[in-house]
Order: structure tokens, then C-alpha cells, then sequence
């Protein structure tokens, strides 16, 4: 698969970038050695091989979820700039 010049300037338009001459004739080299690269691991034999999501094995890495007591509202206000009663004060940004 060839990579044109124009095939640079379309993806660079819907990224809104802005390329040199001497950058699209760069960038489409590169792609084209990419999409190549890409194309050669397509004659690789998989056949037996499982499909995989990652290359090592994962673990959940997450604790358990349990409840604990809050903190309580004037620990949690203790560095509010702005307070009214229990709730913290902030400046009206809808009009």
C-alpha cells in the first residue's frame, strides 16, 4: 500500500495541522513504511495462538471496596475559602 501525498494532506486536514511541502512528503514515507511494517505481520503463522488483550499477564491491582467513616463536615470545610453554614461557598457561573 502506497501512501500519497494527498492521503497526508487529507489526514492533516481533519487533524487541522498545518504541513510544509518538505513535511507530507516526509510524513507520507513514513506512513507508507507503517502501513508496510503493518502489512508483514499479516504473514505471520498464528495459527494456535491465543488471543490476547496484553503481551504480560494482569492482575487487578484494585482494593476492596468498604465503607469507612467520613471525615466529617467541619474537617472537610476546615480550608474552604468560602463557607455558609455546612456547604462550601462558590461564585454563581450560571446566569
Amino acid at each position: 500500500m502506497k501512501i500519497t501525498v494527498a492521503e497526508v494532506e487529507y489526514v492533516a486536514r481533519l487533524a487541522r495541522l498545518d504541513l510544509s511541502e518538505e513535511e507530507k512528503g516526509l510524513f507520507a514515507g513514513q506512513m507508507d513504511a507503517i502501513l508496510g511494517y503493518v502489512e508483514k505481520l499479516g504473514e505471520l503463522d498464528t495459527d494456535g495462538i491465543q488471543p490476547t488483550s496484553h503481551a504480560v499477564p494482569m492482575e487487578n491491582a484494585f482494593r476492596q471496596d468498604r465503607a469507612e467513616p467520613s471525615i466529617g463536615v467541619e474537617k472537610a470545610l476546615a480550608n474552604a475559602p468560602n463557607r455558609l453554614e455546612s456547604f462550601y461557598r462558590v461564585p454563581k457561573v450560571i446566569e
